[in-house]
């Protein structure tokens, strides 16, 4: 699954543990999902695009 993770993150002026903070994960999460190696659960994807301030799941996540 690729994501636009890092890109939105960096646009919000986020840090990995920042996110990782709002979204209640460990930052070694966050680091995984922006690097393509772990695929969220439905619930962290939506926790996820509402703190990167996304419409839908679909904006940050795209199935290959």
């Amino acid at each position: 699954m690729k994501n636009k993770i890092f890109e939105l993150r960096k646009e919000l002026n986020l840090t990995q543990q920042q996110l990782a903070d709002k979204v209640e994960v460990t930052r070694q999460t966050i680091i995984s999902l922006e690097q393509g190696k772990y695929n969220p659960s439905l619930e962290l994807a939506h926790k996820i695009t509402k703190e990167l301030k996304a419409k839908k799941i679909e904006d940050i996540f795209e199935l290959k």
